[in-house]
C-alpha cells in the first residue's frame, strides 16, 4: 500500500523537540512497512532509554502515519538493538550535534 520510503517522509513530521530535528534524518526509524490491509508497522529507537518524551514520540509516530490514508492501525516496535549513536544520523545533524 504505502513504500518504505512513502511511511518514512510522513514519519518525517514528527521532530525529536530535545535536538529540533525530524526522527528520520536523526537515524531513530529503522524500519517501516504496510500492508494491502493498511496495517503498518514501524521499528525504531530513541536516541536515549531515558528519553522523557519515549512515550510522546511514540504516540507522535503513531499519529504521522495514521494521517495516511488508508491506514488502519499501526504498530510501533520500539526496539534498542542496534543501540542507537550519532553516526545513525545524516551528516547535517552530525555537524549540528557536534558528532562528524
Amino acid at each position: 500500500m504505502y513504500t518504505k520510503e512513502e511511511l518514512f517522509k510522513a514519519i518525517s513530521t514528527v521532530i525529536d523537540p530535545e535536538v529540533g530535528f525530524n526522527l528520520v534524518e536523526m537515524g531513530l526509524i529503522y524500519d517501516a512497512e504496510c500492508n494491502e490491509e493498511g496495517i503498518a508497522k514501524v521499528t525504531m529507537t530513541l536516541s536515549t532509554k531515558a528519553c522523557p518524551l519515549h512515550q510522546m514520540i511514540v504516540q507522535w509516530v503513531k499519529e504521522s502515519v495514521e494521517k495516511l490514508d488508508g491506514i488502519q492501525e499501526v504498530e510501533v516496535d520500539l526496539v534498542w538493538e542496534p543501540e542507537w549513536n550519532i553516526t545513525m544520523a545524516d551528516d547535517h545533524v552530525k555537524k549540528a550535534l557536534g558528532g562528524g
